[in-house]
């Protein structure tokens, strides 16, 4: 039984109820308490990284931004929490009112992060901060967990073209926002058009095994395909015999075929068995694209395979065995009254158990240790007004949004939805595919200079256990 059988709507009105029933109730308390309006200051960071993972990569702030300016209490939303009794009158008719109208800095997309590293602040009255910890989490840390994969991938690919081909092994979509953070950690295109309309990724794709049994022989498939797209297609050569389908793919397409697809066996010695076939057969350009199941791992082991770009799907929109990355969203201060002047008091969960967390609001940076080597992320309490930044690092902020704006330090503007590349991280100027930021105050944290393959692979080198 579908939405639409069930007389719902299909469509999500608003991001505004993917949130979690206990900050409308915070809400509700913090309203009848006088203590809403305190000025507050939010973070975003993990404590730790998955096990065996030196750094992580965020991926989904352009998606956080879109969901935050999407948060609205429309009428039909409203009209659910009345009938349900989540919260009383009060508090309904202040969501009504409900407009972010604080201030979200942020390290670029494509930037390493590693634990204790503040992501992401979040500024603003209590009120209007707690409402976004759900969505922003949630965006957050799928986006991110796929981002850090497709870096890892990245790595050991070594320059090698990447695919992702994952729509099928997840939710449809999850698996454009995933398509999207795989762009983010270094692939170069997706088999997903939906993640192509929206983002503007490039898109591939040609034929699957259902294609040659379809036809009479695979030679008919081959000159199907082959005459409708043209020589420079890529054909897929393990429905049958390889060698064989590997001979009728040049006979049929001849020495100048784009690409032949290897979808299972044992691709290292299948893909040498190719090669060499492809350079008797005269097609020394035709280019060996191998899937079946890769991750990271699979991708390091066919370093020395005479292999032009791998295509992944499962292990990469599902994190390669780490779908989440804990990240967690904490007050770390708050006004010491309701009084915009008031100044801001540090605050901190002190439990055991490894939960602890840093009070106080943040600057981030990156200093340099010796040279040629990656460099280490540290924090610093943010300075008040008007006192001098961090020195000797690269403080991450250089400014932020205000209502489509640009603040002073601004450079290019820091806001960015569409998919940014990881090799393409610069410095706080960080323009984007999207639209500029409209009504969501943003700014950049963690600036930092693009990576190096080499600087990634030292940051994370893949380790021969999982």
């Amino acid at each position: 039984m579908n939405a639409a059988d069930l007389g719902l709507p299909v469509d999500v009105p608003s991001t505004a109820l993917f949130t979690d029933q206990y900050e409308l109730t915070m809400l509700q308390a913090a309203l009848r308490a006088g203590t809403a309006d305190r000025r507050s200051v939010f973070e975003v960071f993990t404590r730790r990284l998955p096990e065996g993972r030196r750094y992580g990569v965020l991926a989904g702030v352009g998606r956080v931004l879109d969901a935050v300016e999407n948060f609205r209490f429309d009428p039909a939303v409203l009209g659910f929490l009345r009938e349900r009794g989540i919260v009383d009158e009060p508090t309904l008719e202040w969501l009504a009112r409900y407009r972010f109208s604080g201030d979200i800095w942020g390290y670029p997309e494509g930037e390493v992060y590693f634990p204790g590293s503040p992501v992401l602040r979040v500024e603003g009255s209590f009120a209007e901060c707690v409402l976004l910890e759900t969505v922003i989490l949630s965006i957050l840390n799928h986006d991110s967990a796929i981002a850090a994969a497709a870096s890892r991938m990245s790595a050991a690919a070594g320059g090698r073209r990447l695919i992702e081909m994952g729509a099928r092994r997840t939710h449809e979509l999850a698996a454009v926002a995933a398509s999207r953070a795989a762009y983010v950690g270094g692939f170069q295109a997706t088999s997903d058009l939906a993640a192509g309309f929206r983002y503007g990724i490039p898109t591939v794709g040609t034929s699957a095994h259902a294609f040659t049994l379809l036809h009479d022989s695979e030679r008919d498939a081959f000159r199907a395909q082959v005459e409708t797209l043209g020589s420079g297609t890529t054909l897929l050569v393990d429905t049958y015999d390889v060698a064989e389908a590997v001979r009728t793919a040049v006979e049929v397409a001849g020495p100048g075929l784009g690409a032949v697809r290897i979808d299972s066996g044992d691709l290292l010695l299948v893909a040498h068995r190719v090669r060499a076939q492809l350079d008797e057969l005269g097609a020394r350009d035709t280019k060996i694209v191998v899937t079946s199941d890769l991750d990271e791992y699979a991708i390091a082991s066919l370093a020395a395979a005479p292999v032009d770009a791998y295509g992944v799907g499962t292990q990469l929109v599902t994190g390669s065995g780490h779908p989440t990355c804990s990240m967690v969203y904490k007050l770390v201060a708050r006004a010491a009254s309701a009084d915009p002047k008031a100044p801001l008091v540090p605050v901190a969960k002190k439990s055991l158990g490894g939960k602890a967390s840093v009070g106080g609001r943040k600057w981030a940076a990156r200093r340099p240790t010796r040279p040629g080597s990656p460099r280490r992320r540290s924090w610093a309490p943010a300075p008040s007004a008007g006192a001098r930044r961090p020195p000797a690092a690269r403080r991450a902020g250089q400014g932020r949004r205000r209502g489509g704006q640009g603040a002073p330090g601004d450079g290019q503007g820091a806001a960015h939805r569409g998919p940014r590349r990881a090799a393409d991280v610069g410095d706080a100027a960080v323009a984007g595919r999207g639209r500029p930021a409209d009504r969501v105050r943003v700014g950049v944290l963690g600036a930092a200079p693009s990576r190096t393959e080499g600087e990634v692979s030292r940051l994370d080198p893949l380790l021969p256990t999982r």
